[in-house]
């Protein structure tokens, strides 16, 4: 006997429900969102920025008038004079060199290794290996104000006080990046590749270099640039470790404006503005292919 399947996509409740999506979505378009959809977002969006667009107006300010009530909500007339005064006086040029050395080596150097030492959890087989992952999550619940202590008594054995490598050393690893890593070449990393790129006779470092990197493009993108703006705007360790008269990254040069009886708060306004922008230039070069690279992770997960 003979029986007759009805594929699914003609089956009559499928095609109701088809018949009942928009065209786009039917013709594996782009949905839209509607009035509510992009009001939120709006709304999302206009609190998101607030902060920024506040820092921009009090640094347009001058110290009297922030002082009044109710506060200004809209641009004067004093916003490079205050951004001048703040780049001479907290020495912002010399600042900023320091602090792109810092965050771009330890973002790099966390990156590198996260991804091997992730790789390592997530496909290859050893004694200890979820006990370790284990001690590795651990350590992300420690807070790093206990460790200030014992770390700043390395640093004045070693004579690293008040230099750069007393700021990098200590950020060269990341126990959130293994694990972030780790998750990802889960899902994104068959272990079908590797096993062939080992039968074609590659070693571990052939397989991580041709075959892991490549494939841990997206989530080092974005981990790089997570671990580039933590750095950037750490202040607690460069603040105890580093001085005004020494070699000072942005946050610590900045905590030195407006200093005195009143502090001028526009003056700090615009330290804090500066401080800012180079972040917002390097999200807008490179977030596009962030962004891309999320998308790419999610499709390959």
């Amino acid at each position: 006997m003979t029986t007759t399947v009805t594929p699914p996509e003609t089956t009559p409740a499928r095609q109701d429900r088809r018949s009942r999506l928009p065209k786009s979505a039917r013709a594996g378009g782009t949905l839209h969102g509607g009035p509510i959809a992009y009001a939120i977002l709006i709304l999302f969006t206009i609190v998101s920025l607030f902060p920024l667009v506040w820092t921009a107006i009090a640094a347009s300010r001058d110290n009297q008038r922030l002082a009044q009530t109710p506060p200004p909500f809209w641009f004067g007339s004093n916003l490079f004079k205050n951004l001048e005064i703040a780049w001479t006086d907290a020495n912002l040029g010399e600042a900023f060199l320091n602090t792109t050395i810092v965050a771009g080596i330890s973002a790099l150097t966390i990156v590198v290794l996260s991804t091997i030492a992730g790789f390592a959890f997530a496909k290859l087989r050893f004694k200890g290996r979820n006990a370790l992952m284990l001690i590795v999550i651990g350590t992300m619940m420690v807070p790093p104000q206990l460790s200030v202590i014992p770390l700043y008594m390395m640093v004045a054995k070693l004579d690293w006080t008040d230099q750069l490598q007393a700021v990098i050393f200590p950020s060269l690893v990341s126990a959130f990046g293994v694990f972030f890593m780790r998750q990802y070449l889960l899902q994104a990393l068959p272990d079908e590749i590797i096993e062939a790129a080992r039968v074609d006779g590659a070693s571990s470092w052939r397989v991580v270099w041709h075959v892991v990197f490549p494939a841990a493009r997206p989530a080092m993108a974005v981990l790089g640039m997570l671990m580039f703006v933590q750095t950037w705007n750490d202040f607690l360790w460069p603040f105890l470790v580093l001085t005004q008269t020494g070699n000072p990254t942005v946050q610590v040069a900045v905590a030195g404006l407006g200093r005195g009886y009143t502090p001028d708060q526009s003056l700090i306004m615009a330290g804090a503005l500066l401080g800012t922008l180079p972040l917002l230039l390097v999200f807008a070069i490179f977030g596009k292919q962030i962004v891309g690279g999320i998308m790419q992770g999610a499709v390959k997960g």
